[in-house]
């Protein structure tokens, strides 16, 4: 059904699917249902739908909750989603990129975003208080947010989603259920904030950017990654900088070899 749909709307409207825009249209209504469940969606939820393309998910989640939140970045396509959602009156449609535009309040996402969007915008909601967010992700992204220490896939985004959020990788997503068909396979992916985390970083902002600089030393050992970041954060001679570097405990480990945990250990202790 969605696939002839999808077919259909693109031809009357003279679309052409943006591969840079990360067009491509899911095209299996199955699927939605799958999200929903894993979302645990009620009738008292605000959902964002992130990258909503013509609505075919927007319209199930409006269905099966209090309010959808739907945003679509391409003019053409969100002309077309406001046509093909009009007379519902639990749609908020906005228009523009996901992680620029004023947002009301949400407790859960529920999305298919382009891929190009899929690091901003898993970053961007780890920071937010949601009570899960159920999303389909490539599959090579999505392997990165449960990566094994210590394996090639594992870094800074691991260790900032470990630290954030109880991470699932759910069902397998064939690239044929996507008009026109993805490059790889995808998956669903189920974001669930920590009630209590694992370890309380003191500041956030910092932690995410120590993390991030580290990584691109990935195979230093801490000690000598870490000398450049001090000078260049806290203003500090090289002396100054090596002498601290050689007060941790892991210092001799290399980077990609540190837990989450020590990471947090480190960020807390360096803004001590």
């Amino acid at each position: 059904m969605s696939i002839t749909e999808t077919k259909r709307l693109l031809r009357e409207h003279r679309i052409v699917p943006n591969r840079l825009l990360g067009q491509n249209f899911m095209v299996e209504p199955s699927i939605f249902p799958l999200l929903g469940d894993y979302a645990s969606l009620g009738k008292a939820d605000v959902v964002l739908d992130a990258g909503a393309g013509f609505g075919f998910l927007t319209r199930f989640l409006a269905n099966n909750c209090k309010t959808v939140v739907t945003v679509e970045r391409d003019p053409r396509v969100a002309k077309v989603l406001r046509e093909q959602l009009r007379g519902l009156g639990n749609v908020t449609i906005i228009e523009g990129d996901v992680l620029e535009v004023a947002l009301p309040e949400f407790n859960k996402v529920v999305s298919i975003p382009p891929y190009y969007l899929s690091s901003r915008l898993v970053t961007w909601l780890l920071k937010r208080k949601v009570e899960c967010a159920v999303l389909i992700l490539q599959r090579e992204f999505a392997d990165r947010l449960v990566a094994t220490m210590g394996s090639e896939d594992y870094g800074w985004l691991t260790v900032i989603a470990c630290h954030s959020a109880e991470v699932e990788l759910l069902d397998a997503v064939p690239k044929s259920l996507f008009y026109p068909p993805t490059e790889v396979d995808s998956v669903i992916v189920r974001l669930t904030p920590w009630k209590v985390a694992p370890l309380e970083v003191k500041d956030a902002a910092f932690f995410g950017r120590m993390v991030q600089w580290l990584f691109t030393q990935r195979n230093k050992k801490l000690r000598n990654a870490l000398r450049p970041f001090l000078k260049s954060t806290f203003k500090m001679s090289k002396a100054k900088a090596e002498k601290l570097a050689y007060t941790f405990p892991f210092r001799d480990k290399r980077v990609r070899e540190l837990a989450p945990k020590e990471f947090g250990v480190l960020a807390n202790a360096l803004i001590n």
